[in-house]
């Protein structure tokens, strides 16, 4: 029996996090299946992230052809933005150094789309040696099936997959925290 103090395998290390957001712009989420329930849940993780943490970085894939982030799911707080033509964020000397300069270890990762960027990321960063946490209901796919093989693919090669709700408790670790009220509202909205 595990006593509070133990942290499971499958539970965040005490390492540093930081919330990744990949290409959520207007001209790429506008096809992808189920994207208002996408859009809700980076709205929550992303509201509740800034409470909880720091460490928000945000890309844009050819933000010249495809728009800019959506302005409401941009957070309030301090982020990094990056802006690239390549899919995998791990392939940008800029994005690695930011992780390495804040002693970054465990990726939260949600965005568009699933099969492509997110995957090529989330792959490249396990093969670096990152934690990689997929948020599950926070990203998506033009097609269902694609969203569903990346997750599979992902998950066999080491990430770890959760749900907004989920990931936003497991970082507010304890009801006893001052800001639990706040967090709480922001889940049930």
């Amino acid at each position: 029996m595990m006593n509070d103090q133990e942290i499971s395998s499958d539970k965040l290390s005490s390492k540093v996090n930081a919330l990744i957001i990949i290409d959520i712009q207007e001209k790429i989420i506008r096809p992808i299946f189920n994207k208002d329930s996408i859009i809700k849940n980076i709205k929550k993780l992303t509201n509740a992230y800034q409470i909880l943490e720091e460490n928000i970085f945000i890309s844009e894939q050819n933000p010249l052809k495809l728009g800019e982030t959506i302005p409401e799911l941009l957070p309030k707080a301090r982020f990094k933005k990056i802006e690239k033509m390549v899919f995998s964020l791990a392939n940008i000397q800029y994005f690695l150094n930011e992780l390495k300069n804040k002693k970054i270890s465990n990726l939260i990762v949600c965005g568009i789309e699933t099969h492509i960027c997110i995957q090529q990321t989330a792959l490249d960063c396990l093969q670096k040696g990152f934690e990689v946490v997929l948020i599950t209901d926070a990203m998506g796919s033009r097609n269902r099936v694609d969203h569903e093989i990346a997750l599979q693919r992902m998950h066999q090669s080491g990430a770890i997959l959760t749900t907004t709700e989920s990931i936003i408790f497991e970082l507010c670790k304890t009801a006893d925290r001052k800001e639990f009220k706040e967090i709480r509202n922001i889940i049930m909205s």
